[in-house]
């Protein structure tokens, strides 16, 4: 009993211990508590009232998106509204890659059994796959059939991460024929992105996946690409959409309106038919395209949405080179069509006169040479004055001309006529042609040895003369020099476009031609030079075949092109020659002589002489005169008293021509554009 009250009496002993520890222990954990519970109102204080607002914006930025719609792409048409480029909608089936559960390969086969899936699709799909980020669509079959897009809507509930979008598609409907002037779109590169990052216009692009690559697509980009909308959509935690609050439509892209009649291309190409070569129409009354091809071409469909890679490599290694567009970036030797120009330069400059008289023989030799600069007619042309040479297309007396005049005489004339210069025509990549002086052949030569073959030689002005030499011009640059010389000097730019229509305004906007400036030329000598040009269809004359029975005065001038030099004392034989290596055949014209209303100029590479080149321009000039403007024949013109005689004035003409056609069309209002362009 006792050891058991000892043990009890132990028991009382330790319990004031026991509780004190267990106060201190609650004390500990009560403060630990309030620091807890201070720490946790602290926090709430900071987030519901310091940082309010800005997690208020960031839970509505979340909440709160702002889904881009691109702009649908504006049109090009014809003068008279025909469509050139349009654009059409369509299903594309999309697949986003990180979104698909499983193996891709097996999603993509179960989809065969809804969609034919051929290999051309699979290359596309795996280019763009590759070119695309995991989130973002990419498309594994474009223009799904209308029996296609039923039969697998009905099962997309089965395949996660795959979508049927509606979607635009642009479509070129005359194909090669104005692939050259149209040009095309494709995808947005990684290059594009950067050149509109640096021009700050990416939010333009925002939901855009093309953009103009060649062509008017190219050149009028801005114009054409449109305002992008946008959807202003609330969604739920998964990032489904619950509702849309507000929508901002896109605004289209505006309407070019050419002055290219399309039915004046057609026939300018099948007169071209399967030669290679170029052939441009222009009114130089107004500076406007009529005709512009280049021959071979190519399908511009082929590269809207990726060209694949054996069609890029047959069109990039084809000899022909069909994505060459001839008309601005082929540059030849002009051949004789360079006479008239240069018989401008020795009127002007006092080295002949109109009625200078000068030796043609068959051959003429530099003083103090033997060499022998030989005519096209072995026996020669006795003599005769500019007129004549211009006629007979007389070489001997061009050498003796060049020589006399000197390159430093020559050229300040003939850059009256933009030889040697951009046109400014509204496509891009236009080459600019050379127009030789001696500083030129300086920079030409500046590594060449000896140092004598940099410097200018006599030899160069002889073969400068007749247009070959260094001499090398596009068929643009050709057609817009006769221009000048038919309009009296007087310089309108080349352009395609003629209007621009804004649907959102409901306005058209002219690009007014104005002249860009006037020849500081005399009038006589124009006229001389053309009266020289007519004579060339003329009995005597080296295209007076094709002048047999015209309706109308027509100037033109033949030009045969040498492509290799032939030997002293060869003669030139096309038969024993390689295709690539015959002459080039030219032919400029512009009709009617007096007020003309087309001026041409048609190339056919490796054609041989010039003049099998006029009857292709006689032909479209028929066409166009006396076709589509029903214009009177010369006898009628003469003979009709309703005509009223007047002065050339191309401002009063322009003038009158704009007041009709405003007067006689309902247009919406018009305004004048403008348009930045380089000085001539």
């Amino acid at each position: 009993m006792k050891a058991l009250q000892f043990r009890t009496k132990k028991k009382r002993v330790s319990k004031p211990a026991q509780n004190g520890d267990l106060g201190l222990r609650i004390a500990v954990a009560f403060a630990l508590i309030i620091i807890c519970f201070s720490m946790l109102i602290a926090r709430f204080v900071y987030l519901q009232v310091i940082k309010y607002d800005e997690y208020v914006i960031a839970a509505t930025n979340n909440r709160i998106s702002l889904i881009p719609t691109p702009p649908i792409r504006g049109e090009i048409v014809d003068v008279n509204g025909v469509v050139l480029a349009h654009n059409y909608p369509a299903y594309s089936l999309e697949i986003t890659p990180n979104q698909i559960p499983g193996k891709l390969e097996d999603t993509i086969n179960a989809l065969r059994n809804y969609v034919d899936i051929t290999p051309s699709d699979m290359k596309r799909f795996n280019k763009f796959r590759a070119e695309y980020r995991s989130y973002e669509k990419v498309p594994l079959k474009l223009k799904l059939t209308m029996e296609e897009a039923s039969r697998l809507a009905a099962e997309l509930y089965r395949f996660p991460g795959v979508e049927i979008n509606a979607r635009t598609f642009r479509d070129y409907p005359y194909g090669e024929l104005l692939a050259h002037i149209v040009g095309y779109i494709g995808r947005i590169s990684d290059r594009d992105m950067a050149a509109l990052d640096k021009a700050e216009l990416t939010t333009l692009y925002r939901g855009s996946t093309h953009i103009g690559k060649m062509g008017l697509e190219e050149y009028y980009e801005r114009q054409l690409h449109g305002i992008p909308g946008y959807r202003e959509v609330e969604k739920d935690a998964q990032g489904h959409i619950v509702r849309t609050i507000k929508t901002v439509p896109a605004v289209p892209g505006q309407t070019l309106r050419l002055g290219l009649d399309i039915r004046v291309q057609q026939e300018a190409d099948r007169l071209m038919g399967d030669k290679r070569g170029a052939l441009v129409a222009i009114n130089p009354q107004t500076g406007a395209i009529l005709a512009m091809v280049s021959k071979p071409s190519y399908n511009p469909n082929l590269f809207i949405d990726g060209i694949d890679t054996d069609t890029w490599k047959s069109l990039n290694e084809d000899w022909r080179h069909p994505l060459l567009n001839r008309a601005t970036q082929g540059m030849y030797p002009p051949g004789s069509t360079f006479k008239p120009f240069l018989a401008m330069a020795a009127l002007e400059s006092g080295k002949l006169t109109q009625s200078t008289v000068l030796p043609a023989p068959g051959f003429w030799s530099i003083p103090g040479s033997t060499h022998q600069f030989r005519d096209a007619a072995r026996g020669g042309h006795g003599s005769a004055n500019l007129n004549k040479a211009i006629q007979v297309s007389s070489d001997t007396f061009f050498y003796r001309l060049g020589y006399e005049m000197g390159v430093d005489r020559m050229s300040p004339y003939l850059a009256e006529f933009n030889l040697g210069k951009q046109t400014g025509i509204d496509i891009n990549h236009e080459y600019a042609g050379v127009l030789p002086t001696r500083a030129w052949k300086e920079k030409r030569f500046a590594r060449s040895k000896p140092h004598q073959a940099r410097v200018w030689q006599p030899a160069d002005s002889v073969s400068m003369a007749i247009g070959q030499g260094y001499n090398a011009y596009t068929p643009l640059q050709m057609a817009f020099a006769t221009a000048i010389l038919s309009n009296d000097g007087v310089v309108y730019r080349p352009h395609l476009v003629q209007a621009l229509l804004d649907h959102n305004s409901k306005k058209m906007t002219l690009i007014d031609p104005q002249p860009v400036r006037t020849v500081p030329f005399k009038r006589g000598n124009f006229e001389y030079v053309k009266d020289a040009m007519q004579k060339v269809l003329k009995p005597g004359g080296t295209a007076a075949a094709v002048g047999s029975g015209l309706a109308y005065t027509m100037g033109g001038k033949t030009g045969t092109a040498q492509v290799v030099q032939i030997k002293q004392g060869a003669r030139y034989n096309a038969a024993a020659l390689k295709l690539q290596l015959r002459d080039h055949a030219w032919f400029i014209a512009f009709a009617p002589a007096d007020k003309p209303q087309i001026a041409i100029a048609v190339i056919l590479e490796n054609n041989g002489w010039g003049a099998t080149a006029a009857p292709l321009a006689r032909q479209l000039a028929d066409f166009y005169l006396l076709k589509l403007k029903n214009l009177p024949s010369a006898k009628e013109a003469a003979n009709s008293a309703d005509l009223p005689v007047n002065d050339l004035s191309n401002n009063a003409m322009m003038d009158a021509k704009q007041h009709n056609e405003h007067s006689q069309t309902d247009l919406p209002p018009l305004l004048r554009a403008y348009r930045p362009q380089p000085g001539l």
